[in-house]
């Protein structure tokens, strides 16, 4: 399986900004789609953003304009910067690679937004 390895999450005040991380395999980061996701207690898990190989962007409506995601094909790493947190971000955070009809996931990371 491909693994994924996450970083960044934490504890946040409203309006502050975090960045999460996440490491694929080289191996697959030439032809993989990225993706953010999340789950908040007792909702199913969502989009956030995903981007594909040539860099092309989507984001759920609830975070466009506030969030980016982005990669580093040098690094073979996925980031979703996260600008003017709101409450509603807390969640915790899965990145994910699809190759074809292949899907992982990281293990998550927490994201709080507190005050």
């Amino acid at each position: 399986q491909v693994q994924l390895v996450e970083s960044g999450g934490g504890l946040v005040q409203p309006g502050g900004s975090l960045r999460l991380s996440c490491a694929a395999p080289g191996s697959i980061w030439g032809i993989a789609t990225m993706g953010w996701y999340r789950q908040a207690p007792g909702k199913s898990r969502e989009l956030v953003a995903t981007i594909t190989s040539g860099g092309s962007t989507n984001y759920a409506a609830s975070v466009k304009g506030r969030f980016t995601i982005s990669r580093d094909n040098a690094k073979n790493t996925v980031y979703l910067q996260m600008n003017s947190l709101e409450p509603e971000d807390t969640a915790v955070y899965y990145c994910n690679a699809r190759v074809l009809l292949s899907s992982s996931w990281g293990q998550g990371t927490q994201v709080t937004v507190s005050s």
